[in-house]
Formats: C-alpha cells, sequence, structure tokens
C-alpha cells in the first residue's frame, strides 16, 4: 500500500503566502501563453550567470533622430537639384537609372536601346549629371 507523507504544519507556508504564490504562477502562465513579452522579462543567463533580457540583446535599427532629419533635407534638396540643374536628358538618364521618381532600376545597355543610343553616349551623360551634383552637394558641405 502506497502511503503519502505530509509535511507537518508547522513547516507549511500560511495559507495567504500559499495563495499568493498559485495566484502568481496563474498570472505568469497567462501572461506566457497571451504572447505578451516584456523587453525587461529574464529569457535566460549567460556563461558567468547572469540574468539576459530581451532589452540587452536587442538592436536599435533607427539611425539617430538628427541624422534621420538631415538625411530627408538631402534628399529633398537633390531632387529639387534634379529639377533646376539637370537637362531633360540628365534627369531622364538620372531617372531610369537609378530608379528616381519610382522608375524602374535599368542598366545602360537597357536605357541606351530605349533611348536609341549609344551605352557610352548614356555612361558620359549620367558621369555629367552625377558631377554636377556632386558638384553641388560637395560644397554644401
Amino acid at each position: 500500500m502506497w502511503i503519502m507523507k505530509m509535511k507537518p504544519l508547522t513547516d507549511q507556508k500560511p495559507i495567504g503566502v500559499r495563495i499568493a504564490n498559485e495566484l502568481l504562477m496563474l498570472l505568469r502562465s497567462r501572461k506566457k501563453a497571451s504572447g505578451e513579452v516584456s523587453l525587461y522579462e529574464p529569457i535566460g543567463t549567460d556563461k558567468e550567470g547572469n540574468e539576459i533580457r530581451l532589452y540587452d540583446i536587442m538592436e536599435s535599427p533607427e539611425e539617430d533622430f538628427d541624422i534621420q532629419i538631415a538625411l530627408q533635407d538631402d534628399i529633398l534638396k537633390l531632387y529639387q537639384k534634379v529639377e533646376s540643374d539637370l537637362s531633360s536628358r540628365e534627369r531622364l538618364v538620372l531617372r531610369m537609372r537609378y530608379g528616381l521618381y519610382n522608375e524602374e532600376i535599368r542598366t545602360q545597355r537597357e536605357i541606351a536601346k530605349e533611348l536609341g543610343i549609344s551605352r557610352s553616349y548614356v555612361s558620359r551623360i549620367e558621369k555629367s549629371a552625377i558631377e554636377k551634383l556632386r558638384t553641388f552637394f560637395s560644397s554644401d558641405i
């Protein structure tokens, strides 16, 4: 016959503590089941036994806010310079070559075929246009 040993009443935790522990375990299991994750909740330990949290291992893909603003400003200036300083042929070649204004990116050969000019002429037009833009941006620094 199998007999179950019970702890003496003096070794058991008070009923309030046991109920609190049960409630805590219930809440933790529901939290895990709900799919919610805290950045500060421990997810493991490292080789030295220190707790690792999700926050510790996450990388932020965002750059500094001021860098993002400066980049957006430069992009706006670039489009303004493309419109104001380049010839229509240079604009067309850059638009096709680099996919500006949501165009499809094309090779120099594809552009040459579509415009009925040589690939080397497309290359010269592209180089001239980029040099005009480079001059503006290097003087802007």
